[in-house]
């Protein structure tokens, strides 16, 4: 009969098998999300949380001491696993503040399934095994396996001191770091889950009467032109903003093999005025953010999205004042009104009435509602019934069917693909956006043919990205390359076009200022004769004025901006260590961004941040009270 070792008892028990399990796991979310893995990272930062909790469990589980590391096994696998998929699709580290996120999971499952690598789900083979054999009458392959000799209480309480010392030096001198990647990585993936849940979140906001027009057109560097040209010129006309789901503007003027990826909307590029330099400004409510901000010309809010944070202020906003100047305000979406809590969110705009899924139905649906053929269908034949009782109108219309996987129904196909773009995430988004061009153009030949289009201003423009840096795989990232002749970078990641048509006044011009979603307000204003005297806005009219200064929320880190320096810059941990990714062929060196521009962009969204904080609250409406 052989005499086991110390060490040999050791690792039979709960503590080091469980230790060793999760210490794995982590480097597997490591190495998704950091890519470039310290080898010491996740042994100095994961292992003393575990450990912490593992001591826990020694010191106080007199019974079930199993079903407790069970149970922590698989929190802390579901956390890795959260960590895991979240950042491929957004980008950013998961914390509980995605919480608030939970009802839209259901809604967006194809989407999560589509960034799902197979070798993902091997981080609960073990908690299957275990559970297998953990409810079995029988547990005897599992009493085996263990050994659950109870540590002794002069081990456990000095690696519970020690484990709590170092998750404090792994959190508090980091604290500070602006890139919440950076933070997260400096932190460890469970301590900075820790640290959002434990840090405070009172926040400190400006006073109201410091934040002035003036101050923000200071900070962003620019001066209103005194007498803008284009001021007034589509006075009185119909105004529609069309959002194009996931639209990026490299596929504008897009051939692949001789074949045009968006016909219709490069002849409007081509006839019209067109903005290239033009930037997403969204946040963790995607669309309806772009939706927020394009109305309103305020940022998002720090965390959450804009529809479930802002929705309860009274927000001065575009279709207030549009309903100013008499025009009835309406927004077309095919999903339901509760997704992203839009029916709060159209209440605080102050639009006259909104469409949604009860209205377009499920005719011809794809993914969410129905298709974009129905979507532009319907809405044409309303504002065909709104010209006919002569009533000005403003009308957002929000298009669906390009939505992330894109993976459209066959019968929706209108390319034959190359052979090698076929069954790639690159490929089906190119053929989904195709298509969305293919809809765009019945609505743009309806309202032609009933003469809305010609007496109208148009607006098209993108509300997000479609292809995130970190989803693509390596042939993905070779089929950008291919498409872009150069690596596919951050800034082609969140560039979206601006075409602005209105027949008599615009014609082939590009633009060549820098410009986001939070300066249409203030450019439309201009277009349509609207005074923002008495109006905060922290956008800027495109048609007139430069430069511009556009800070960047939650797909980059905070702190991150660009600029008409033709840069974009990421900090890391401060602006010190930050990157600056040139917005063109400007060579890197050139492509120079300051500390001081830095600061101005951080100061731009505590300003926006605390003014829309500070707003009153909305009152109930009558069928809420």
């Amino acid at each position: 009969m052989s005499v086991e070792t110390p060490y040999r008892e050791f690792s039979r028990t709960p503590f080091f098998i469980f230790s060793f399990i999760l210490l794995v796991k982590s480097y597997l979310a490591w190495l998704v999300v950091f890519k470039e893995v310290w080898p010491w990272g996740p042994l100095l930062t994961e292992v003393p949380f575990i450990w912490m909790l593992f001591c826990l469990v020694e010191c106080f589980a007199k019974k079930r001491k199993l079903a407790w590391y069970v149970t922590i096994n698989l929190l802390l696998t579901a956390i890795f696993f959260a960590v895991i998929m979240y950042y491929k699709y957004y980008g950013v580290i998961v914390t509980y503040h995605a919480l608030q996120q939970v009802n839209q999971v259901t809604a967006v499952n194809q989407s999560v399934l589509s960034l799902m690598d197979p070798y993902f789900l091997f981080i609960f083979t073990d908690i299957i095994v275990l559970f297998f054999f953990l409810w079995r009458k029988n547990n005897h392959v599992l009493k085996s396996m263990f050994e659950f000799k109870r540590p002794k209480r002069s081990f456990v309480i000095p690696v519970l001191a020690f484990c709590i010392v170092a998750c404090i030096l792994n959190i508090w001198p980091n604290r500070a770091s602006m890139n919440e990647i950076v933070k997260a990585e400096q932190m460890g993936i469970l301590n900075y889950e820790a640290f959002t849940i434990l840090s405070s979140e009172k926040q400190e906001w400006l006073d109201p009467n410091e934040i002035t027009q003036e101050a923000i057109q200071t900070i962003k560097g620019h001066e209103p032109e005194a007498s803008p040209e284009f001021w007034g010129a589509a006075e009185g006309k119909p105004l529609i903003l069309i959002q194009l789901e996931s639209f990026q503007d490299f596929l504008v003027g897009l051939e692949i093999d001789g074949q045009e990826i968006t016909p219709n909307l490069n002849r409007l590029v081509e006839d019209h005025f067109y903005i290239p330099n033009f930037y997403q400004q969204v946040g963790q409510g995607n669309t309806s953010d772009a939706e927020f901000v394009v109305n309103t010309s305020f940022y998002i809010p720090p965390r959450g999205a804009a529809s479930q944070m802002y929705a309860g202020k009274e927000l001065p906003s575009l279709p207030k004042l549009m309903k100013e100047q008499g025009y009835f305000t309406s927004t077309f979406h095919t999903n339901v009104v509760e997704f992203w809590n839009r029916g709060e969110l159209y209440e605080a705009l102050g639009f006259d009435r909104y469409y949604d899924k009860e209205f377009f139905g499920e005719e011809d649906s794809i993914f969410f509602g129905a298709s974009d053929e129905v979507l532009y269908k319907k809405t044409a034949e309303e504002l065909k019934t709104y010209d006919r009782l002569g009533l000005p109108f403003y009308a957002h219309v929000i298009s669906m069917t390009a939505h992330h996987p894109y993976t459209i129904p066959e019968e929706k196909y209108q390319m034959t693909l190359p052979e090698r773009y076929e069954g790639t995430f690159v490929g089906d988004y190119i053929r989904s956006q195709n298509y969305a061009d293919y809809a765009l153009g019945l609505f743009i030949n309806e309202l032609k043919e009933s003469g809305i289009w010609d007496k109208s201003l148009i607006m098209l423009y993108g509300d997000h990205l479609g292809l995130p840096v970190y989803s693509l795989d390596r042939n993905d990232q070779e089929l950008m390359e291919e498409i872009l002749g150069r690596e596919y970078s951050y800034s082609d990641m969140i560039n979206i076009p601006l075409v602005i048509v209105s027949d008599g006044l615009t014609h082939p011009r590009v633009f060549e200022q820098i410009g986001g979603q939070v300066d249409l307000l203030p450019t439309i204003a201009n277009l349509m004769g609207i005074s923002l005297e008495d109006h905060i806005y922290f956008g800027q009219d495109l048609l007139n004025e430069s430069p511009n200064l556009l800070p960047q929320r939650y797909y980059l880190p905070t702190g991150s901006f660009i600029t008409s320096d033709e840069a974009l810059f990421m900090p890391g941990a401060g602006f010190e260590d930050g990157t600056n990714y040139p917005l063109t062929e400007t060579d890197l060196e050139e492509a120079v961004v300051s500390k001081e521009q830095y600061e101005r962009a951080l100061e731009l969204l505590k300003m926006s941040d605390s003014y829309v904080n500070q707003l009153p609250d909305r009152a109930p409406a009558a069928d809420e009270e």
